[in-house]
């Protein structure tokens, strides 16, 4: 697959809104002006913040390496590691509820858009092998 056929792809459009929403909560939820330098912080909502954006900048980036690969090996293991940060993400929105943010429905925006992409991910998976 030639280098910009991966952009066509309903996953790849998904996982570039999971990204963009990710940041937009993640800067939302962080109160700390040096978020984007991805410094050590203190609060667990900073931490989880930046989590959320780093680990939702890495599924268009294994999309990329899956589709531009020969290997059913780096396939698999890049679709294994998009399952993992899927997962993780999830386990980030519970993480911003228990430390008590209040605007919750952006929480849950974000995980309709997770479950959304994990439906095309489903599919998309399955096109690997």
């Amino acid at each position: 697959m030639q280098n910009s056929a991966y952009n066509s792809l309903p996953i790849y459009r998904k996982s570039l809104a999971l990204r963009d929403l990710s940041s937009a909560v993640a800067t939302y939820f962080s109160s700390d002006t040096t978020f984007f330098k991805l410094q050590r912080t203190a609060s667990l909502r900073e931490d989880i913040a930046i989590s959320l954006y780093t680990d939702s900048s890495l599924i268009s980036q294994q999309i990329k390496q899956a589709e531009t690969s020969n290997s059913y090996e780096i396939r698999m293991k890049s679709a294994t590691f998009i399952n993992v940060i899927t997962r993780n993400i999830l386990c980030y929105c519970n993480g911003l509820e228990h430390d008590g943010v209040k605007e919750k429905e952006y929480v849950n925006l974000l995980r309709r858009e997770l479950k959304s992409f994990r439906k095309s991910f489903k599919q998309w998976r399955k096109s690997l092998q």
